[in-house]
Formats: C-alpha cells, structure tokens, sequence
C-alpha cells in the first residue's frame, strides 16, 4: 500500500468516527424536538455540521475508494454504513483492521515469511 493510499484511508477513518457521532446526536435532537419538546430546536444548529461532515465523508470516500480500487460492492457498503446511525463506527474499526492486516503482511513481506 503507498503511502497515498494509506492516507486516503486515514482520512476516512478520523471523519467517520464524528460523523457517526454527529448523526446520532441529530437523530436524538430531532427525535426530542418532535417528540418531547417543541421548543428545542437544536437541530437547526447541528444538521449544518452534521451536513459538513457528511460531505467531507463522501469526499473521503470516494478518494479513498479511488485509491483502493475496493469493488464495487465495498465500496457500496461503505457508503451505506455512512447512512446508518451509528455506523461511521462500523467503518472506523473496519478500516482500522485492515489497515493492520496489511501492515502485518508488508512486515511479512520484508521479512521473506511465505505463507504456508
């Protein structure tokens, strides 16, 4: 993996985590705002961020899918985690694993370990 790739992917994993968190919290607020209590309009302060971090998720996304070259269903799924609740953790420890594996088979690699 280059290092260009490893940085599309970096930069998908730390905008994933605080856009699954910003859509959590949205979903809380709204849910409070229709269902408790009216007057607590605090969404109108967090959708715009909430919308921010998703346009830079999608924008993250499709680099990092470009530099991947995932296939299509991945790439699929990754989106679609995005549109969940929650799921920008799913993606996070995701990346995060395979990130690993492949630094794992890098070191393999160059230490001639042939799998058996």
């Amino acid at each position: 993996m280059d290092l260009k790739t490893a940085s599309a992917i970096r930069r998908l994993r730390l905008i994933s985590v605080p856009e699954g968190i910003s859509w959590i919290i949205l979903a809380a607020c709204t849910f409070i705002k229709y269902v408790i209590d009216p007057s607590v309009d605090v969404a109108r302060v967090l959708g715009p961020i909430h919308g921010v971090l998703f346009i830079l998720y999608v924008l993250f996304w499709a680099d990092a899918w470009n530099r991947t070259k995932w296939a299509k269903g991945k790439a699929a799924l990754y989106f679609a985690y995005s549109i969940i609740p929650g799921g920008g953790f799913v993606i996070e420890r995701t990346l995060r694993r395979e990130a690993e594996d492949a630094v794992i088979a890098a070191r393999a690699r160059k230490e001639g370990v042939v799998n058996a």
